[in-house]
C-alpha cells in the first residue's frame, strides 16, 4: 500500500513538473508585441486581393478570357481551347476565401466598423457566388463554407433561382450595412469609402438582375421591381474612377498583367493579335479608340500606309485555321495590343465591373421598358464617352498614333451615323451590346464579354466547325463542367444537382436555369 502511494506521489509530481515547464514554454515562446487574433483590415485586404488582384491573371493567362471573348488569338504552339471553344472543368477555389468573412466581422473594433466589415462580407460573398454559378449552374450556398463551424463538409447544391435570390439578398443587407457603417482600413480598392463602396454593391445588383432578364415573370425574384427601386433610391457608379478596379505600381508582381518591364518581363506579347470581331466595328465606325488601343498592322505601315490611317489597321478572323492564322501573322498583316500595354508598368487599371458596362444596362432596361425618365440613347452616350474619357486618361499622347480624342469629338461621337440608336428593339439592344464589348477591351476579366454573347446572342461569334473544339462542333458551349474534387468528395449532392438540371449529364452543352 505505501508502495502505491509512493508511486501515485511520483506521479503527480512529474505531471505537475511537466505543466508547469509547459507553461514556461509557452509564456518565454510567446511574442508579447504579436496578436493571436488576425484583425478584420487584414482579413479585408486578403480577401480583396483573391476577388480582385489574383483573380486578375497575368501574361498568356491574362490573354485568355479574351480569347474565348474574341478580342484576340494567339499564334503560339497548337489551337489554344479557348479561342476554339472546348471548356473543361471549374474548381469551387472561389468558395474557399469566404472562411475569413466571419473572423473580420468578429474582430471589428466598432459597432460602426462592424456594419461596413459585415456589408463587405456581404459583397465578397454575392460576387464570389455569382461568378461561380454563372459558369456551372446549381452550385451550395446555403450550407456552403460550413466545414468548421457546422462540420459539414459536403454540402447540399442550391438551386441556381436560390443562389441568385441569396445573391440579391446579400447585396441589399451590403447596401443598407455601408449605409450605417464607417470608411474602413485594410481596402485596397476604394480605400475603405463607403459612399464608394455603396455605388459598387448597388451597381453590381443591377449587373447581376440584368443577367435575370429572362426571369420577369418570376415573382420570388421580383427582377423589374428590384431594378426600378435601386434605380430610384440608391448610388451607383458614376464616372470610371468608381471603377471596380486594380491600379499597378513599378514592382515585381505587381506591374500591368501584359507588360514587358525591366521588373516584369513577358515573353508572350509576340504570340497576340487582335481579331476581326473586335477591329471591324471601330473601323466601321470611325471610332477614334481604335488608336489608343491597337497597333497598326506592320505590312501596312511598310507599303506606306500612316499610323493615323483606319486602313492600317487589320484583324485576324479568330475561327480561322492555326495554319492560315500563323500565316497572316508572319506576313505582318495583323493589328496587336498597343505598345502602353507592353511598355508601361501602369498601363491602364484594370476593371472587374467599370462604369460603361453600368450605363450600357440602364440603356438596354430603358429599351426593355423596365426604367423610363431618362432616355436609352443618353444611358448609351454615357457609356461610350466614359470608356473614351479613361481612354484619353491613360494613353499618353506618343501612343495615339497622332490621333486626338477631344471634348467635342467624345460629345458627338455618340450622335454620329451608324453609332446612334435606331431601328427595332432588337437591333438598339444589338448596338448596346456591342459598345459595351468594345468598351470591355482588356477590361471584365472574368468572362463578362462571353456572357453577354451567350445571354444576347451579340456580338456574333462565328461558328467554323472545322475549327470549333466542341463537341458536337456545330455548337458554341454553354457552360463549364463541375470540379473534380466533387466527384470525389462530395458525389451524392453533385449526383442530385446533375440529375435535377442537367438528366444527369454533366455537359458542355447543357442550358442552366439562367438562360431558359
Amino acid at each position: 500500500m505505501n508502495r502505491s502511494i509512493y508511486k501515485y506521489m511520483l506521479l503527480c509530481c512529474i505531471i505537475s513538473a511537466t505543466c508547469i515547464s509547459c507553461s514556461k514554454f509557452d509564456q518565454i515562446n510567446t511574442n508579447p508585441d504579436t496578436t493571436t487574433t488576425a484583425r478584420s483590415e487584414w482579413l479585408a485586404t486578403s480577401m480583396l486581393g483573391s476577388v480582385t488582384v489574383s483573380d486578375i491573371s497575368t501574361q498568356k493567362a491574362f490573354a485568355q478570357p479574351f480569347m474565348l471573348s474574341k478580342y484576340t488569338i494567339w499564334k503560339e504552339g497548337g489551337p489554344e481551347s479557348m479561342q476554339y471553344n472546348r471548356f473543361g472543368r471549374i474548381d469551387f477555389n472561389r468558395l474557399t476565401v469566404l472562411r475569413n468573412v466571419d473572423p473580420m466581422i468578429a474582430n471589428a473594433p466598432s459597432e460602426a466598423l462592424k456594419n461596413s466589415y459585415t456589408a463587405l462580407g456581404h459583397f465578397i460573398r454575392a460576387w464570389q457566388f455569382f461568378q461561380t454559378t454563372m459558369r456551372v449552374g446549381d452550385i451550395p450556398y446555403s450550407e456552403a463554407i460550413k466545414g468548421e463551424s457546422d462540420k459539414n463538409i459536403k454540402p447540399k447544391y442550391d438551386s441556381q433561382k436560390e443562389v441568385f435570390k441569396g445573391i440579391l439578398n446579400e447585396l441589399d443587407q451590403a447596401d443598407e450595412l455601408f449605409k450605417t457603417g464607417a470608411d474602413f482600413s485594410g481596402d485596397i480598392i476604394y480605400g475603405g469609402k463607403t459612399a464608394k463602396w455603396r455605388k459598387l454593391v448597388n451597381s453590381f445588383q443591377l449587373h447581376v438582375l440584368m443577367n435575370l432578364h429572362k426571369k420577369t415573370a418570376d415573382a420570388d425574384l421580383n427582377v423589374i421591381g428590384r431594378f426600378q427601386k435601386i434605380v430610384a433610391e440608391r448610388p451607383l457608379m458614376e464616372d470610371y474612377t468608381d471603377n471596380f478596379a486594380v491600379e499597378y505600381k513599378n514592382s515585381a508582381g505587381s506591374c500591368y498583367p501584359w507588360s514587358n518591364t525591366p521588373v516584369q518581363t513577358n515573353p508572350f506579347i509576340i504570340y497576340s493579335a487582335l481579331t476581326t470581331t473586335f477591329v471591324n466595328p471601330l473601323k466601321a465606325n470611325q471610332d477614334r479608340r481604335l488608336f489608343y488601343v491597337a497597333e497598326p498592322a506592320k505590312a501596312k505601315i511598310a507599303a506606306g500606309g500612316l499610323a493615323s490611317s483606319y486602313d492600317s489597321y487589320l484583324g485576324l478572323e479568330p475561327s480561322n485555321t492555326m495554319a492560315d492564322i500563323v500565316a497572316t501573322y508572319n506576313a505582318g498583316n495583323f493589328s496587336d495590343f498597343n505598345k502602353r500595354y507592353v511598355e508601361l508598368f501602369n498601363a491602364e487599371p484594370v476593371g472587374l465591373l467599370c462604369v460603361w458596362d453600368v450605363k450600357f444596362l440602364m440603356a438596354e432596361a430603358t429599351i426593355r421598358g423596365w426604367v423610363s425618365g431618362t432616355t436609352a440613347q443618353a444611358y448609351y452616350a454615357a457609356g461610350i464617352q466614359q470608356s473614351m474619357k479613361f481612354l484619353v486618361n491613360y494613353t499618353p499622347v506618343a501612343y495615339r498614333h497622332g490621333v486626338t480624342m477631344d471634348d467635342a469629338y467624345i460629345s458627338g461621337y455618340p450622335l454620329t451615323a451608324g453609332v446612334a440608336l435606331t431601328g427595332s428593339i432588337e437591333n438598339r439592344i444589338k448596338q448596346i451590346i456591342t459598345q459595351k464589348y468594345l468598351a470591355g477591351f482588356l477590361q471584365n476579366c472574368d468572362y463578362n464579354a462571353w456572357y453577354e454573347n451567350r445571354r444576347t446572342g451579340y456580338p456574333e461569334f462565328v461558328l467554323n466547325p472545322a475549327t470549333n473544339l466542341n463537341t458536337p462542333s456545330t455548337k458554341f458551349p454553354l457552360r463549364w463542367l463541375y470540379p473534380s474534387t466533387e466527384l470525389t468528395n462530395n458525389s451524392e449532392n453533385l449526383d442530385a444537382a446533375i440529375k435535377s438540371q442537367y438528366s444527369g449529364n454533366d455537359n458542355v452543352n447543357e442550358t442552366m436555369w439562367l438562360l431558359k
